[in-house]
């Protein structure tokens, strides 16, 4: 969604690639896993962090389809890190009024894992200050072709014009179609790629690359990044 096209205030929503678990622990001659306990702690901070400043929405990149791929230990590991998450942190989520969601194929998950988060889910659905987005099994090519999958059986059955679609027809057919677009994305660890991450929303967000590996990415990293973007001018493809 495009919006005024001045310096930037506050982002709506911040989305991060949350990167460098592994290195940060192979630096220190660490498993992959612990790593990955100290990104946890990274994720309590930046969520304590955006309600601090106003930052209504949070999308985390905790697992792609692609990390399917790792070792079956590391999976594991991850899942029962994901469940002590959801289990340490759903009293935050009330306290500030925050709802926790998910965009990906939660169905991929394991079943332990499935319902806590659906529990947490439906325990948080009313809150309004906030939203803690976990992408979890999520591929931003696999989320446009599900929604291609959706519209082409609309079209099939009658039910929508083909020469009506358009972007927003598209957008309608996402896994979350009533999440605005993220203002910020962020990405640690210096890399400079997407990494099949929010592919149609990213579209109009700006980007801040950090040197920082996630578990040294902190409040005051976060913070310097929010800075960075209220400097920015949005112009959406105007010359203003």
């Amino acid at each position: 969604m495009k919006k005024d096209k001045t310096e930037s205030a506050v982002p709506e929503h911040v989305a991060i690639i949350m990167d460098g678990n592994g290195r940060w622990a192979k630096e220190r001659g660490w498993s992959r896993l612990k790593g990955h306990e100290e990104g946890a702690e990274s994720v309590r901070v930046v969520v304590d962090a955006c309600r601090k400043v106003g930052v209504k929405y949070l999308t985390l990149y905790a697992f792609s389809v692609e990390n399917w791929v790792r070792p079956k230990a590391e999976i594991a590991g991850l899942m029962k890190l994901l469940d002590k998450f959801l289990t340490d942190r759903e009293k935050d989520l009330h306290e500030n009024d925050v709802r926790l969601r998910v965009t990906g194929r939660i169905e991929d998950l394991p079943l332990f894992v499935r319902r806590k988060l659906l529990k947490v889910m439906e325990a948080t659905k009313d809150h309004k200050t906030g939203q803690l987005i976990l992408a979890l099994s999520y591929g931003g090519r696999t989320e446009i072709a599900n929604a291609a999958k959706q519209i082409a059986l609309l079209v099939k059955d009658g039910k929508l014009d083909p020469t009506k679609i358009d972007e927003t027809t598209v957008a309608e057919h996402l896994y979350l179609p009533d999440v605005p677009d993220p203002d910020l994305m962020i990405r640690t660890s210096g890399e400079m790629r997407l990494s099949n991450f929010l592919l149609w929303q990213l579209s109009y967000a700006e980007f801040y690359i950090s040197q920082k590996l996630w578990p040294d990415f902190r409040e005051p990293e976060f913070l310097e990044a929010i800075e960075e973007y209220k400097g920015r001018r949005r112009r959406f493809g105007d010359v203003k």
